[in-house]
């Protein structure tokens, strides 16, 4: 990878008024990867289990994740550099536990992605086991990723964004829940034995790692600077309420569907809901949900291709920097086809660089391997163990950096912000030994 910089000069200036939605991207796609098919197996579990009283748990958790990508994104603006960066400047240990972190996670989480994509395939058409479907969507996630351009990857993954959150919102309303129960939901009440699936649901609202990926999607986009920070608010804003919006839609639909039944983190829950809309409703129900239970799966498989890829490279290029030597960020400005809205950037030389298709492959081919274990939902349990963990770092390294001199005075927190984050990193620590605790305790 070329450590030599170009730096990204955007030439355009933030839009107003209704261009301001029509600029919008880069939150979206952040808030959708981190949504994949272990966060719908939770939100399921938890509505089986306690119907909507856990409903406010979800709404947190959509408040503590707008907080944590708000603050990922101020930092790139603010900053004018990476993540990663930051945590160069703080110290060897941030930087070398990302290192050994983000290889352990890629090789689970690959296998965890192409599985979870290979479930509904499987049950859409048939044909090939899980393992069959999961390998071919790994090879053509790879094709794409490799091949895309920023702006082409942006609109694919919108559309795939709408048609899971139209799927999973329409049944929700065609399973017409109860208003006055859903309404207990807001009274923070804590029944017995619900802590762990009340953390679940807090801490499974969009995305782990694939949080930081969110300012290199920016820089794509062309934003630079704090003139941006207000823009990339309300993109980051939008993104994370209509997560909230569909984790609560799958919220209602475990409830109202399969309330009572005695279900587990490792079944192969969500085959069981889309055959239960089926008997109740027609086949034509089951595939709507199947559909975007696909969509689901896809978005976060392709998002994590390229963002977590991103991320990678860009390690490899911090570790490489003189101490001491503030990092430039390593793009390329090569503008998009624009058609009246914002016009996309790509950062060519990390997405053509050997660390960055190098990873890549280590998502997809190495992880084959876990697939002949024929366990989807136990890769999904391990991969939430290493979500876990990375939650409390990101909190609190963003503390750290967002309170210094690293970034310019008006991107630095405030109450509200330092209020949330700080709330963020006691409450995912508590996460992390919780789960350690549950799973193997």
């Amino acid at each position: 990878m070329n450590t030599s910089a170009t730096r990204l000069e955007p030439q355009l200036t933030p839009p107003t008024g209704k261009a301001r939605f029509r600029g919008l991207g880069p939150g979206l796609l952040a808030a959708a990867t981190g949504v994949g098919a272990g966060d719908l197996v939770a939100t399921m579990v938890a509505g089986a289990q306690y119907g909507t009283l856990l409903l406010w748990a979800a709404l947190i958790g959509t408040v503590l994740k707008l907080a944590l990508g708000e603050g990922v994104g101020r930092w790139h603006l603010a900053s004018g550099t990476t993540l990663l960066d930051g945590w160069r400047r703080l110290g060897r240990w941030a930087t070398g536990f990302f290192g050994i972190y983000i290889v352990i996670w890629g090789f689970v989480y690959g296998a965890t992605a192409m599985s979870a994509v290979g479930l509904p395939l499987n049950a859409l058409f048939g044909g090939l086991p899980v393992r069959g479907w999961a390998m071919i969507a790994g090879v053509v996630g790879v094709a794409l990723v490799w091949a895309q351009r920023y702006h082409f990857f942006e609109k694919f993954m919108t559309v795939l964004v709408l048609i899971k959150f139209a799927s999973v919102v329409a049944v929700a309303i065609l399973v017409t829940p109860d208003l006055a129960e859903l309404a207990k939901g807001l009274t923070f009440q804590l029944p017995a034995g619900s802590t762990v699936y009340v953390l679940g649901l807090i801490g499974g609202v969009g995305g782990t790692i694939t949080m930081a990926a969110y300012g290199y999607w920016m820089f794509a986009k062309g934003w630079k600077g704090t003139g941006w920070l207000s823009m990339m608010r309300l993109d980051n804003a939008v993104g994370y309420i209509m997560t909230g919006i569909f984790v609560v839609a799958m919220l209602i639909v475990g409830s109202t569907i399969l309330f009572g039944q005695k279900l587990t983190q490792s079944d192969s829950g969500l085959l069981i809901l889309g055959n239960e809309l089926g008997e109740r409703y027609g086949q034509w129900a089951r595939i709507l949900f199947l559909v975007g239970f696909l969509a689901v799966t896809t978005t976060s498989l392709l998002g994590v291709w390229n963002g977590v890829s991103l991320l990678f490279a860009d390690w490899t290029r911090t570790i490489r920097l003189p101490h001491g030597r503030k990092a430039e960020l390593v793009t390329a400005e090569v503008p998009g086809e624009d058609k009246g809205e914002t016009t996309a950037y790509r950062a060519t030389a990390v997405e053509k660089s050997l660390p960055f298709r190098g990873y890549l492959l280590w998502l997809t081919f190495p992880p084959m391997i876990l697939l002949f274990l024929d366990k989807p939902f136990g890769l999904t349990l391990v991969y939430g163990v290493l979500g876990s963990v990375f939650m409390p770092f990101l909190a609190i390294t963003l503390m750290l950096l967002l309170n210094s001199k690293r970034v310019e005075r008006d991107g630095r927190s405030g109450w509200l912000s330092n209020g949330l984050l700080g709330a963020a990193s006691a409450l995912f620590l508590f996460l992390l030994i919780t789960d350690l605790v549950e799973r193997f305790g």
